[in-house]
Formats: C-alpha cells, sequence, structure tokens
C-alpha cells in the first residue's frame, strides 16, 4: 500500500505514471535512464519530484519519421 502522507512537491511512481500516461514499467525504464531521480519515499514505494516528472514527458511526436506510401486513385 502507497503512504497517503507524501510531501508537497512530490509524487509517488503511480501518481507518475497516470500523469505520463505509462505503466510503472515506464517508470522505472524512465529512471534507469537518469529521469526523473527519486527524491524520497523508500525503496519500494518511491517519490518524485513533480518538476522531474514534468522534465521527463514524453514527446507526442514519433522517434523517427513514418514511412507511410500513399496510393494514387
Amino acid at each position: 500500500m502507497e503512504s497517503q502522507i507524501i510531501r508537497l512537491g512530490h509524487l509517488t511512481a503511480h501518481q507518475a505514471a497516470h500523469i505520463l500516461g505509462i505503466t510503472l514499467g515506464g517508470v522505472r525504464a524512465f529512471v534507469h535512464r537518469g529521469e526523473p531521480t527519486r527524491s524520497g519515499g523508500s525503496s519500494r514505494q518511491p517519490w518524485y519530484k513533480i518538476e522531474g516528472v514534468d522534465a521527463s514527458t514524453p514527446s507526442t511526436a514519433p522517434a523517427r519519421p513514418l514511412d507511410v506510401q500513399v496510393r494514387a486513385m
């Protein structure tokens, strides 16, 4: 069970995943890459600073252009 009382300006892993629109595994992948960094909580229930989560927001553009062929009718 997650802590119900967290410091202001911090998010739990579940809240960060919800804001970013990804799974908890995705949050772990972002943390493994170095952003956001853990700023409290415990090893099993980490907290993240809101600013770090905002900076980690995935871009909506694809990583590379899509190869789409348009056929003339």
